[in-house]
């Protein structure tokens, strides 16, 4: 019989510390391995990942809220999660379109790395900031470095102007269809569906359709079970049925070509 004095004591013995984030990931990936064929792992990001949301005056409140709500809110659901801030030209406070006052997180020169770039609509998306050429510079760089880049409404706009919409699928507010197509040719335009995914952009209709591509991209990185907890806190059903969020995702090394 082994001398269990030698055993070091429960008060001393070595502990074994396993991360939320990964326990939940294989968890996820447990479950999915289950799923039907259409159904794909959860990225599982390490790190808590940053999530930049350009703010200038006369940016729309739905734009920049629904997706801003829905990301802070992976915080309560999974670790590591997204940490949300907001950044403008000279991170001098902002007006709403609708009036709301807001001193931006940060400015663009003192603004830290982007994992996700947001760029939500404004007043302005299809006019004075497309020949904001500080604005568009900033974002080109930006999101040729940041892992995702989410446009919600006429912020595809933005992003086309830029060029990082160049060769893609992507959508835009509805009323807005034919003047996107008319100004970026080099953009194939998806219609009367809630998001694009291509690759790592996303660009959505706006509106309440913002939450959409929130949900979708948080489900991308942590699966359906972290989004789910997300839905919950929010309302918002998921994983949503087939009918109610058309969307397509044209994959580039992150997912396999999909319809919604």
């Amino acid at each position: 019989m082994p001398d269990r004095s030698l055993l070091p004591s429960p008060a001393t013995r070595p502990t074994f510390t396993v991360p939320l984030a990964l326990v939940a990931c294989l968890l996820v990936a447990a479950a999915q391995a289950a799923t039907a064929a259409d159904d794909h792992p959860a990225l599982c990001p390490e790190h808590t990942l940053s999530a930049a949301f350009v703010v200038v005056d006369g940016v729309y409140n739905s734009e920049l809220m629904a997706p801003y709500d829905v990301l802070q809110h992976t915080r309560f659901h999974t670790d590591p999660w997204i940490d949300v801030f907001t950044v403008s030209p000279d991170g001098k406070p902002i007006t709403t379109f609708e009036g709301l006052r807001l001193t931006p997180d940060y400015s663009f020169d003192d603004a830290p790395p982007v994992d996700i770039l947001v760029v939500p609509s404004a007043e302005g998306s299809m006019t004075t900031d497309l020949d904001d050429e500080r604005l568009i510079a900033w974002i080109r760089r930006t999101g040729d470095q940041a892992r995702f880049v989410v446009s919600l409404c006429d912020g595809a706009f933005v992003l086309a102007r830029a060029g990082l919409l160049d060769g893609r699928s992507a959508t835009t507010f509805p009323s807005d269809y034919q003047a996107f197509a008319d100004r970026f040719p080099a953009v194939e335009l998806k219609i009367n569906i809630s998001f694009v995914q291509d690759g790592r952009f996303l660009t959505s209709q706006g509106g309440a359709r913002s939450y959409d591509v929130a949900m979708h991209l948080v489900d991308l990185l942590y699966g359906e079970e972290v989004t789910a907890g997300v839905g919950r806190g929010l309302i918002i059903p998921w994983p949503p049925k087939r009918e109610t969020m058309p969307s397509i995702v044209v994959d580039h090394g992150v997912r396999e070509t999909r319809e919604r």
